[in-house]
């Protein structure tokens, strides 16, 4: 099969390698749908994990093969897989910090090589652990494209419930980027007033047309808003769907004593943030971070992709084949004025 293989220094390769064989209690999957993901994006552009991989972990396809002991699942089922599953047993699990488990960590899909997720790639080995909690059957009329947005949805979900947003409350959205605009429309459909920033137009239309009111934060009006739209309080929330610099700093000045500042984009190791003790302490806020999905929420997210409840294919900007994926990460990576999301199709040929 062929596969875009990670080869260090910031590389991507299309390579042929063989098909993955499967095991008692695993399936083989034919990708036909996987969305290049910023923490994809990541782990190429800064080599931080050593070569060879095949990255790729928004996945939908279809079972071609399915292992001694597999039941649930068959050949001809349309599927999205998730690549991370908990034990459901150890101490993080117990209090539900799921992506904190061990078993969690482990990754338990691949095309071959260290187990990487794989969906840049045409057939992916799903592991045993994963079949058990981690796959969703595509319901029929459910595009392939659509499907591959239940993990990045899952992590949005997750966020949204740790922010427990009350009907009225002003959220504001940093960024709007395909994670940031999950977030304006799970915002919006809590309840919540919502202000969103970002340097792109394009970017801010859809913001609008998800019901945002959608500011440049290079323009002086977005802080004037705020303080029209809270009475001078500040917003009861925000979210940092970017990693731009400052923008930890600016949540704190924009928000309300008491509000909720969550962390979404913040995954590099190398980022430092310094803000004031005081703003955090003594205007009582609370400062967190929210990171990957929760399986307790993957039916949920789910339901909200397959059913159409969120505009998640307009999100999608580009369609790239798998030998076309090097430029699919080159737009990702440095987004022009109408990018978004890129979806690679592993089963097209260029």
């Amino acid at each position: 099969m062929s596969a875009a293989v990670y080869i260090g220094n910031g590389q991507v390769a299309i390579r042929e390698i063989a098909t993955p064989a499967v095991g008692a209690g695993e399936l083989l999957i034919r990708v036909e749908s996987c969305g290049i993901c910023h923490t994809d994006l990541k782990k190429i552009e800064h080599d931080l994990l050593p070569p060879p991989r095949i990255y790729g972990h928004e996945t939908a396809g279809v079972v071609v093969a399915a292992g001694d002991g597999v039941t649930e699942y068959a050949p001809g089922d349309r599927a999205i897989v998730f690549h991370h599953i908990p034990c459901g047993d150890c101490f993080y699990c117990r209090r539900r910090l799921y992506a904190q488990c061990p078993t969690y960590k482990k990754v338990g899909v691949t095309a071959g090589y260290e187990p990487a997720g794989g969906g840049f790639s045409q057939y992916v080995r799903v592991m045993d652990w994963i079949v058990r909690r981690g796959v969703e059957i595509i319901p029929d009329g459910v595009s392939f494209d659509q499907a591959c947005w239940v993990e990045p949805v899952n992590t949005c979900l997750k966020a949204i419930k740790l922010l427990e947003l009350q009907d009225g409350d002003t959220v504001a959205v940093l960024g709007q980027g395909p994670i940031g605009l999950i977030f304006t429309m799970l915002a919006k459909r809590s309840g919540a007033a919502v202000l969103t920033t970002d340097t792109i137009g394009f970017r801010r239309s859809l913001s609008e047309q998800a019901g945002a009111s959608a500011f440049d934060p290079r323009e002086g009006d977005f802080e004037q808003a705020l303080r029209v739209s809270t009475d001078r309080r500040g917003v009861d929330a925000v979210i940092i769907a970017a990693n731009a610099r400052g923008l930890v700093e600016q949540a704190l000045k924009i928000s309300r004593p008491g509000a909720k500042i969550l962390l979404f984009a913040q995954t590099s190791i190398s980022e430092r943030i310094e803000i004031s003790g005081a703003d955090v302490c003594v205007g009582e806020r609370m400062l967190f971070g929210s990171y990957s999905a929760n399986v307790d929420l993957q039916s949920d997210s789910a339901r909200l992709v397959f059913n159409g409840d969120l505009a998640l294919e307009r999100l999608i900007s580009d369609r790239v084949c798998l030998e076309d994926i090097q430029r699919g990460i080159g737009i990702a990576q440095h987004p022009g004025e109408r990018s978004l999301k890129v979806v690679v199709h592993p089963q097209e040929r260029g």
